[in-house]
C-alpha cells in the first residue's frame, strides 16, 4: 500500500487523495486517512502532539512520519514525542504545515511508506 498525496490545504481544510472528506486536521498514512480529533487525547496547543496522538499512525508501519504544525507553528511538539519516534526507528519531520505537507507528498510519491499528522489552522 501506498501512502496517498495530500491532494489540497488551505486554512482549515485538507484533502487528501481517496478520501471525499474534507478535513481540519488528520492523520494519514499507507493505504489510508482520517480526521485528527484532538479530543480524543486532549491535546492542546500546548504541549502539543503527544505519543498518543501519533501511535495509531505509527501502528500502520510508516518509516518517517511527518507533523505539520499550523501555518503559524502554533502546535508544539515536545522533545519526548519525537524521542519515542525515534526509538521506535522512525524518522520524524517537524515543520510548519504548508513544508510539512510538501516533504511528506514528496516523500509519498518516491515509495517512502510515510505517515502524517497535520494542523490545518494556527
Amino acid at each position: 500500500m501506498t501512502s496517498p498525496e495530500i491532494a489540497s490545504l488551505s486554512w482549515g481544510q485538507m484533502k487528501v487523495q481517496g478520501s471525499t472528506k474534507i478535513y481540519k486536521d488528520c492523520k494519514v498514512w499507507p493505504g489510508g486517512s482520517r480526521a485528527w480529533d484532538w479530543r480524543e487525547t486532549g491535546t492542546e496547543h500546548s504541549p502539543g502532539v503527544q505519543p498518543a496522538d501519533v501511535e495509531e499512525v505509527v501502528e500502520k508501519g510508516v518509516q518517517t512520519l511527518v507533523i505539520g504544525r499550523g501555518m503559524s507553528e502554533a502546535l508544539k511538539v515536545p522533545p519526548s514525542t519525537v524521542e519515542y519516534l525515534k526509538k521506535k526507528g522512525i524518522d520524524v519531520r517537524v515543520l510548519q504545515t504548508e513544508q510539512a505537507v510538501k516533504e511528506y507528498n514528496a516523500l509519498a510519491t518516491q515509495g517512502v511508506r510515510v505517515g502524517g499528522v497535520f494542523h490545518s489552522t494556527c
